[in-house]
């Protein structure tokens, strides 16, 4: 790559000496020179010229000197290193150029091996801000993209180590969670296009704020639905609670957000959300032109079948007993246990509380003991709970199940 460099001085005779005397490097296309006699030509020919990467100037000279037009390159947007050429005992303005940004000197007389030694070290110091200007940039990007599927902290930390993300994959313990809002494609259908753009930013955007908040990974966005990691790319061992934690809280938001919408006409309906953990294969998957960090196995389709199986249940919330198991304090109630489509064996299933939703869960783990236990007090228990909670969707699907002559808590959803 040809190296530019502005040559400013106002001795006519310095523009043939330096031609003659770099007529090699000239012909061999590794350097071309521009000449200006003063600072006021020079900053012309800046602005004219592009590509030109170093200036080497006088100190002393008409209309605009050296010093001057170091202040002003300073004040240029563009990477220009400047060198400064005066004489040996001018030594006072040489410590004020050097003060004022430039980056080497050369004396008068010129000694054009230390010229030509100079011009080369102050080119690859050039090429070195470059490399790192550009390595920034990249970063920057890198960041952008990687802030799309990790909270802001963590891209950071994968920017600074890439190894992480490396292509591959591993066999790891997490927890999957899915989210989905009900009857959405209804409502796109009805609607007008620039509603529902409004209407998905404003959910999707705090949806995946909750998601980062709770240290989740965006694993895709399809339409209103979530698909999020805990877990990976970095461990961490409470990502069950994690997850369960970030489904309330998607819960609290989501449910406020429909009330304020459907205030506004929006017929937005509940966000449905599924919560699984077990092992599964994770990493990049998509090589090294296409980033998809994804996970891949059973776990994540029964996360995927609990969410859609609130639509059944009449809930908001399905949690695994996989990942009950993994929290130790777990707070909520028993839901059933599911026969799921392409399943064998049932899954038993939970419905999480916020912590400080103690309201009627003795009574109703009562009845489902009950209920579990084939006891035909069952009935009245769950009767009982309905004159309380008539809305309470697991005790309008239990009472159903029991006057239609069900017994115990395994529901088949296939």
């Amino acid at each position: 790559m040809s190296a530019k460099v502005l040559f400013v001085d106002d001795e006519p005779d310095q523009a043939k000496l330096v031609q003659r005397m770099f007529r090699n490097k000239i012909r061999a296309g590794e350097i071309s020179f521009l000449f200006a006699s003063d600072g006021e030509e020079a900053l012309d020919i800046l602005h004219q010229e592009p590509g030109i990467d170093l200036v080497v100037s006088d100190i002393n000279m008409p209309r605009m000197d050296g010093l001057t037009l170091l202040e002003r390159l300073s004040q240029e947007d563009k990477p220009v290193k400047a060198v400064i050429v005066s004489a040996y005992g001018d030594m006072d303005n040489i410590r004020s150029a050097m003060n004022k940004g430039a980056f080497d000197f050369v004396t008068k007389p010129v000694d054009f091996e230390d010229l030509e030694a100079t011009i080369k070290k102050t080119l690859a110091a050039l090429e070195e801000l470059r490399d790192t200007q550009r390595q920034l940039v990249e970063a920057e990007r890198v960041r952008t993209n990687l802030s799309r599927f990790f909270s802001p902290n963590l891209a950071y930390q994968l920017v600074n180590n890439p190894e992480e993300l490396e292509v591959g994959s591993e066999r790891k313990d997490l927890t999957f969670l899915f989210t989905d809002v009900t009857e959405f494609t209804a409502l796109v259908e009805n609607s007008e296009p620039a509603l529902i753009v409004t209407l998905l930013n404003e959910y999707l955007d705090e949806m995946t704020n909750i998601v980062f908040d709770h240290g989740g990974t965006i694993d895709k966005v399809v339409g209103d639905a979530i698909h999020a990691i805990f877990g990976a790319p970095q461990p961490q061992p409470d990502h069950a609670r994690r997850a369960v934690q970030c489904a309330l809280d998607m819960d609290a938001f989501a449910t406020e957000f429909m009330k304020k919408k459907q205030a506004e006409g929006i017929a937005l309906g509940p966000t449905r959300i599924g919560v699984n953990s077990g092992a599964a294969m994770v990493g990049n998957f998509g090589g090294e032109t296409l980033f998809d960090y994804t996970a891949h196995g059973e776990a994540i389709n029964i996360a995927a079948r609990l969410e859609t199986a609130n639509k059944v249940l009449g809930t908001r919330i399905c949690v695994s007993g996989e990942t009950v198991s993994r929290i130790r304090d777990f707070h909520g109630r028993p839901v059933g246990a599911l026969m799921l489509r392409g399943k064998t064996d049932a899954v038993e299933v939970f419905e999480p509380l916020p912590a400080d939703d103690g309201s009627a869960l003795d009574a109703y783990s009562g009845a489902y003991q009950c209920l579990a236990a084939g006891e035909p007090g069952a009935v009245a228990a769950f009767e009982a709970l309905a004159e309380t909670a008539p809305d309470d969707p697991l005790v309008v699907l239990h009472l159903g199940r029991l006057r239609a002559g069900e017994t115990g808590t395994t529901l088949d959803l296939r």
